[in-house]
């Protein structure tokens, strides 16, 4: 049914350029929101886990406690024992100054042991804190940021500054600067410095085993829930998932799935009037082929399902062809990073991908299961078609 050169041919041309242009958007917003949110949460989970166990607090985004509690090693090996559980580590956090070459900045200090497990998204330049046996270690890790602006670099000696109640003198202590860590997250790399626990514990006049509570690492964000509710459950502290302590992030990254959503309805119904345009135009081309069929004695079912066959070949082209395309930009762009970004604005320098292939799956066959179910109403055109009406104006 394939003429070289008519006008049917053209559009059907222009229909799998159209599929193609509206699968690979659909596949490519679907990578990047994926890779955007993956890196956002990597960068919040980096420095604070997916559950953090602490007392009950009013305002969950508040991790700061004035109290301490008492860490409990059976509490500890429970969570331990809970399935996704990645790492449980103890920390402290409390607000300080610091001061270097003059300049002072507020920061918090969180306080953490040994076995705290350093992301590697965090971009860590210098070394981790180098934990003693016998003292705390004198050494702090800061952001990028506060580095910046009181003209920092990793071995620099920096004055740290604790304000106690009541009294009009701070507590001083002199720690060497042993890396510098970058997230671009602002809420991290604005205030957050990271010390040993050690430390803290003796500013605060606080025994070994007094802390502010724990955080903990997941092997994926889905046991989130289950796990905090098992915590809960089983203890006397309050746990509160990372959506609880930064909700408008959180609510931030819901929007940003809405807006693909409305994206791919979008797209689909491109892609769908496209293809039922294509072939309407094909089977009033084709009416006198059509005819002659039917005069032959193929029934309406048979020439129906010829018309669908060419839909189904011509929207499988498209949507393989918007694979090409999306899979070919999304790889180049993890490898070269091409497409920038406002890190200030976004959290990031450069647009993030991540290829997640059963979502691709289903954009695919959703493309196609929607365009051929489309196209079963310009095929009830041909049932309405008689041979001696037709063949008469050949």
């Amino acid at each position: 049914m394939k003429q070289k050169g008519s006008f049917s041919s053209f559009i059907i041309k222009l229909a799998i350029v159209a599929t193609a242009l509206s699968v690979a958007v659909m596949i490519t917003s679907v990578c990047i929101i994926g890779g955007f949110k993956s890196v956002i949460r990597d960068k919040i989970y980096s420095f604070w886990g997916h559950v953090l166990v602490v007392p009950y607090n009013e305002n969950p985004g508040n991790i700061i406690a004035p109290d301490p509690i008492k860490a409990s090693p059976e509490l500890e090996q429970k969570i331990r024992s809970y399935q996704g559980v990645r790492q449980l580590s103890r920390f402290i956090v409390r607000p300080a100054i610091v001061q270097g070459k003059g300049q002072m900045e507020g920061i918090k200090l969180k306080g953490i042991g040994p076995d705290y497990r350093w992301s590697p998204s965090l971009n860590l330049h210098g070394r981790a804190i180098g934990f003693s046996d016998t003292d705390y270690a004198r050494q702090i890790v800061i952001s990028q940021t506060t580095a910046d602006k009181l003209s920092l670099h990793a071995g620099d000696s920096v004055f740290i500054y604790f304000l106690e109640s009541g009294s009009a003198l701070p507590r001083i202590r002199k720690l060497a600067i042993s890396g510098i860590y970058h997230t671009g997250f602002d809420d991290v790399d604005r205030y957050l410095g990271v010390v040993d626990i050690r430390l803290l514990q003796r500013i605060n006049n606080w025994s070994p085993d007094q802390i502010n509570g724990y955080q903990v690492e997941l092997q994926d964000e889905s046991y989130s829930e289950s796990v905090s509710d098992k915590i809960f459950k089983g203890s006397e502290l309050n746990t509160q998932t990372i959506a609880d302590t930064f909700p408008g992030i959180m609510d931030w990254l819901g929007v940003q799935d809405l807006s693909v959503r409305i994206l791919l309805i979008i797209m689909a119904i491109v892609a769908t009037i496209s293809m039922g345009a294509a072939l309407l135009i094909l089977i009033v081309e084709r009416a006198t082929i059509t005819g002659l069929l039917k005069a032959l004695g193929l029934n309406n079912s048979g020439t129906q399902k010829i018309f669908l066959y060419i839909a189904l070949l011509t929207g499988g082209m498209g949507v393989l062809l918007g694979n090409v395309l999306a899979l070919g930009l999304c790889i180049a762009q993890q490898h070269f990073g091409f497409l920038k970004m406002d890190e200030a604005t976004y959290f990031m320098d450069r647009v993030p991908v991540r290829i997640q292939i059963p979502y691709i799956i289903a954009v695919d066959v959703a493309t196609l299961v929607i365009t051929v179910i489309c196209m079963l109403i310009p095929t009830i055109y041909v049932r309405r078609m008689q041979p001696a009406r037709v063949l008469q104006f050949k």
